[in-house]
């Protein structure tokens, strides 16, 4: 399928007016990433990540209110997925001291509604996890099948038939199952997942993420240099910078503006951050290709009736792979739920300013550096 085949469009001569636009959406975006800052998920800062999956549909006002009666601090509480699901987002990676005796209790109620009067020994105990001894081996599997029925994370310590021991690993779920159960007796729910990432670990993919994207642009560079000429590599990098700044400045701005939106900076968006440098970069280097095979053929014509004639006959190929991919990204968005939401929204914007950039900022930049240095580029 051809579509625009015989464009004429002038675009370089519209360069300065996107110059403009360029700046004052960047502008806007840095000085957004500045003065609101970037929210990171619990990938880069550290906490624990609790999703809930309820049987009917519930009030996240009211889930508000009733996590804010636990005492673990702030926490923050958005819908997962459809109106019965919850995620809950705290920086703690342990349960507090006075709570943790509470959660303990808990425990051995279930064990005594079991047992009454059974004989029990802790062996083990820590902020995370509790290690309970029974009198012989069938006391504690039917101990451990009882608390793992009941959602507690217990398994056996070893499989082994004389094994008395049971080992219980505790989280916030614990908690928030053990005191919401009593709130929403009438709405029973089950904890779907616990992701718990220490700060240590959040900070090192923080610097690797920030090392992968820097990286990416480094070998683009060599290698563009390589294929093409140093002028075309420095045009492709500023471009990707400015797909990359712009999408995260859209990221600050939008943060909290649309409701359950959740635009966080996450291990998957960085992934979204990448996967954009590399379809950008792909379309620029198809515009620089149509540039080269256009200076072989008319070596005598300007460099901006070139770049010109470039960009018009990739005008077809362009839309019709950006909208293919829109689709996609767009049925991401819809169906993908919370997990994918991010990924998808950071593509979307990226797509478009990569589009964008392999046009008007990335060709733009190689003529103004040939134009101002007074360079001849030559195949």
């Amino acid at each position: 399928m051809r579509l625009f085949d015989n464009l004429h469009i002038d675009f370089m001569a519209k360069r300065t007016t996107f110059y403009l636009v360029s700046s004052v959406i960047l502008l806007l975006g840095l000085a957004t990433i500045v003065f609101k800052g970037v929210e990171f998920g619990i990938d880069f800062k550290g906490g624990s990540e609790i999703a809930l999956k309820f049987d009917k549909p519930v009030d996240i006002e009211k889930m508000r209110t009733e996590v804010l009666k636990l005492g673990i601090g702030n926490v923050e509480v958005k819908t997962f997925g459809d109106a019965s699901g919850v995620l809950l987002r705290t920086e703690l990676q342990e349960l507090p001291k006075n709570v943790l005796m509470n959660v303990r209790g808990a425990i051995e109620s279930e064990m005594t509604n079991v047992y009454p009067g059974l004989e029990k020994t802790i062996t083990d105990s820590t902020a995370t996890s509790l290690t309970y001894s029974f009198p012989d081996p069938q006391t504690a599997i039917v101990i451990n099948n009882k608390l793992f029925a009941a959602g507690y994370q217990s398994s056996l310590e070893s499989v082994e038939p004389t094994n008395t021991n049971v080992n219980i690993r505790l989280g916030i779920a614990d908690l928030i199952k053990e005191r919401l159960s009593e709130t929403y007796t009438h709405n029973p729910f089950k904890v779907e997942k616990e992701d718990r990432v220490g700060p240590k670990v959040g900070k090192e993919l923080k610097r690797d993420a920030v090392l992968s994207i820097i990286l990416s642009l480094i070998v683009i560079l060599i290698y563009l240099g390589f294929r093409f000429k140093l002028a075309f590599a420095i045009g492709a990098v500023m471009a990707l910078f400015h797909d990359v700044l712009l999408t995260l400045g859209v990221f600050a701005a939008l943060y909290g503006v649309i409701p359950g939106f959740n635009l966080e900076i996450s291990v998957s968006v960085v992934a979204a951050f990448l996967t954009l440098i590399g379809f950008s970069i792909n379309d620029t280097v198809i515009v620089f290709d149509r540039v080269r095979e256009q200076m072989k053929i008319h070596k005598t014509l300007p460099i901006e009736e070139n770049m010109n004639m470039a960009i018009n006959r990739t005008m077809s190929r362009t839309i019709i792979t950006v909208f293919t991919v829109l689709l996609t990204i767009i049925a991401l968005l819809i169906f993908g739920g919370e997990v994918l939401r991010g990924f998808a929204f950071a593509l979307f914007i990226g797509m478009i300013t990569g589009t964008y950039s392999s046009i008007f900022v990335a060709s733009a930049f190689v003529m103004e550096y040939a134009k101002r240095t007074k360079t001849k580029l030559t195949f």
